[in-house]
């Protein structure tokens, strides 16, 4: 038994151990643990963007003990158990590379990418958007669809194309802001989807790339409350000037 097999097997044993005897694991469901699932994800996704990768090692074995988890659930009726799940993903794998297990030559990434949208139609999926989770965040929603897209050549043919586009859903959000709410909502979620399209040309993940921006905000905004407190004023009562002399002092120290 190699390292790895006995590392899953402990973790197997030690699921078995806790199914039967802790009283919160005997309670809990595929359904129960869904949102504790979500969370350790968003975890893992904090601990990615921070290049923690202490951290990392950590969320992936809470996340781990939650994929072993649902199979022990389901073993329990029958339904599938770990090995199932890990040989259907095997097979997948497989399957979806023919490049790698078959005949088929690709001359780069995006041959794979399209010969994988293929595959899944023939598998039964009636539409290439089919795999895009419809819970996923808006913004990452509508950068996966449009990958999907791709994958079967719908797509824009270079960035100059795609700018034009930015730059039209401007001028229609510009103009519908003078006609209703409801018209520039409209078009301002055409402006966003324009950018997300312009984004993934250049090879920018727009999710990760807001993200970031949102950290940099927590920041240099909570540095400005630090720096107010220190100086015994309340935000409230600050000119937006006064505040914005503590966030360039943010944004000169790099936060």
């Amino acid at each position: 038994m190699n390292k790895y097999t006995e590392a899953f097997a402990r973790l197997l044993t030690i699921m078995d151990d806790l199914r039967a005897k802790c009283p919160w694991d005997k309670k809990q469901t595929i359904d129960s643990l869904r949102h504790l699932t979500l969370e350790e994800t968003y975890e893992l996704s904090d601990a990615i963007l921070k290049g923690d990768l202490q951290e990392v090692k950590k969320e992936l074995g809470d996340l781990m003990l939650h994929l072993v988890f649902y199979a022990k659930i389901a073993s329990e009726t029958q339904t599938f158990d770990i090995a199932d799940v890990l040989h259907g993903i095997c097979d997948k794998l497989i399957t979806r590379h023919p490049h790698i297990y078959g005949d088929t030559q690709v001359t780069g990434e995006e041959e794979v990418k399209q010969n994988w949208e293929k595959i899944k139609l023939k598998e039964g999926n009636k539409s290439v958007l089919q795999g895009v989770p419809n819970s996923l965040p808006a913004l990452l929603k509508a950068y996966r669809m449009q990958e999907k897209a791709r994958g079967v050549g719908f797509d824009w043919e270079n960035p100059a194309q795609v700018w034009e586009k930015v730059e039209e859903e401007m001028q229609e959000f510009q103009e519908a802001l003078e006609i209703s709410t409801e018209r520039a909502e409209d078009e301002f979620g055409d402006l966003i989807f324009a950018l997300i399209n312009f984004a993934r040309f250049k090879g920018i993940n727009p999710e990760t790339a807001l993200e970031r921006t949102n950290q940099k905000f927590i920041r240099r905004f909570q540095y400005l409350e630090q720096q107010a407190s220190a100086s015994q004023k309340e935000l409230s009562d600050m000119t937006l000037a006064e505040m914005d002399v503590f966030w360039n002092e943010a944004k000169q120290k790099g936060l």
